[in-house]
């Protein structure tokens, strides 16, 4: 079961539904002279110039993200093109352009710049990292470009064209923490990659630790090139906490959870990015995964009516996609926030990205996959960010998920603590906890 070409069909017997229908008779992902490549195109075959809202997708389908990427551009193409069979948008049929990044936040710049002056497109989804989305946010803001990130991450980006949807640390982390706490006693040792998001995660790890009567006993940064966990495999076993915090990521730091087992070492980790992103569960041989703990809003096995139910969000998926590996929390992330796009755009009446980023601002929901029923996920219009129902899964020594806590918890930090309100002031800052927390230094 190790490796990463593997079918999820080999975990899950879908209905024998045939593949939605639509993608059949797309037009090429290519722009003839413009080379924006990728296998995308305008949906459905009786889309013509006239009458189109355009999207777009730059999600990575291949290289170093490709893993976490992937899903994110099906689930997309997925919403698209439910929307177009149920009507389209105001009655506009939706054309995308995905063109495939490659994982290079150089080519993600050129790109990014392709859609927006070239294609002009409505709205733009982009990419996983807390890097690539720094490498274009210029861009995004300089020409004030409707921009969805969907990735869960770090926090604190307030900025009038980004709508960063995904659940921030203080979410992901303020699920998980405080019940590893409680079940296990207070001393933490961090283990997180070296780089801007790591290293604002390690910060919330140490803010959330002193807001619960917890403390970290230790941290290390992990190169992301590091695939060699000995040391830090010893220097925990030396530590001693009670639980470890993780957010490695990448294909080399999946290595760890294969090392710990091998090592011995059964201290409960809880964790930010594992699982619900790489799909570790699913791709590594148990017991590499076992007491995991991952703080998310949204994994395939999330035990709600609307994602598990014949005909809800995963079969649908595999229906389009029945040799996708896994449905993975960014891949959620994408679908919900382009419906959310075209709620906006039908309360503005309009395409106008001034008006739809209003609309947004008004404070759109939805019935999102992750949430029970009778429950909506909000938009925060404040901030641009979402109040998320947020889950505590747990593998155990055979790879079974399982929920064992759920709650809705609000963005906190920008609303709260920074002030954020982008209906009141435009901003483009990224604000951090060591601006106004003192544990966090």
């Amino acid at each position: 079961m190790s490796g990463d070409g593997f079918s999820r069909r080999q975990f899950v017997t879908a209905g024998g539904a045939a593949l939605v229908s639509g993608l059949a008779g797309c037009s090429g992902g290519g722009d003839g002279g413009g080379g924006d490549g990728g296998g995308g195109g305008a949906t459905t075959d009786t889309m013509s110039s006239d009458g189109t809202v355009t999207l777009g997708v730059l999600e990575d389908q291949s290289g170093n993200f490709a893993l976490v990427g992937s899903p994110k551009h099906k689930a997309s193409l997925l919403a698209i093109e439910e929307i177009n069979n149920d009507g389209g948008i105001m009655g506009n049929q939706i054309e995308y352009y995905d063109p495939d990044p490659q994982s290079d936040n150089q080519r993600y710049q050129e790109l990014t710049r392709r859609m927006i002056q070239q294609r002009e497109v409505d709205a733009l989804w982009a990419g996983y990292s807390s890097a690539t989305r720094e490498a274009i946010r210029p861009i995004i803001d300089q020409n004030d470009q409707l921009y969805f990130y969907t990735t869960q991450y770090e926090g604190g980006v307030c900025d009038k064209n980004v709508f960063a949807v995904g659940p921030t640390a203080r979410q992901q982390l303020g699920a998980v923490l405080p019940y590893l706490v409680e079940e296990y006693g207070p001393r933490i040792y961090t283990i997180a990659a070296d780089y801007n998001f790591g290293q604002l995660s390690a910060d919330w790890v140490k803010v959330l630790a002193d807001e619960n009567d917890a403390e970290v006993v230790d941290e290390e940064f992990i190169p992301l090139s590091n695939s060699q966990f000995g040391s830090t495999i010893n220097n925990i076993q030396e530590a001693d906490p009670d639980f470890v915090m993780s957010m490695l990521v990448g294909a080399n730091h999946t290595s760890f959870y294969e090392q710990k087992a091998s090592a011995g070492l059964e201290v409960p980790i809880g964790t930010s990015t594992a699982m619900a992103q790489g799909y570790e569960h699913l791709r590594l041989d148990p017991p590499a995964m076992a007491n995991i703990y991952a703080g998310v809003n949204y994994m395939e096995e999330i035990p709600t009516e609307r994602n598990t139910s014949d005909g809800g969000f995963v079969d649908r998926y595999y229906e389009m996609w029945p040799d996708a590996p896994y449905l993975n929390e960014e891949a959620e992330n994408n679908y919900f926030s382009i419906y959310m796009y075209k709620k906006a755009v039908e309360q503005a009446g309009t395409f106008e990205q001034d008006e739809v980023k209003e609309a947004l601002e008004s404070g759109i929901t939805y019935e999102a996959p992750e949430a029970p029923e009778g429950e909506s996920i909000a938009l925060d219009g404040a901030t641009h960010h979402v109040d998320h129902h947020m889950w505590v899964m747990r593998a155990d020594d055979q790879h079974n998920v399982e929920a064992l806590d759920d709650r809705v918890i609000e963005e906190q930090f920008l609303s709260n603590t920074v002030g954020c309100d982008l209906t009141q002031e435009d901003e483009e800052t990224q604000y951090t906890p060591q601006d106004y927390f003192e544990e966090a230094g």
